[in-house]
């Protein structure tokens, strides 16, 4: 296994999901993500300030 670049889906930046990452992902069972870190935290934020509202 090595490092994966993969292209974000929202402002197209290429982010690395590194080997230590796929391991955990995989050991949740979750998907790779489509979103780089940045992205990722604007969302979540966006979803708990709509949640609070």
């Amino acid at each position: 296994m090595s490092d994966k670049h993969i292209t974000c889906k929202d402002c197209q930046d290429i982010f690395t999901f590194t080997v230590g990452e796929q391991e955990y992902y995989q050991e949740k069972d979750f998907n790779d993500p489509v979103r780089c870190p940045r992205c990722r935290k604007a969302k979540k934020a966006a979803r708990d300030r709509r949640d609070n509202d």
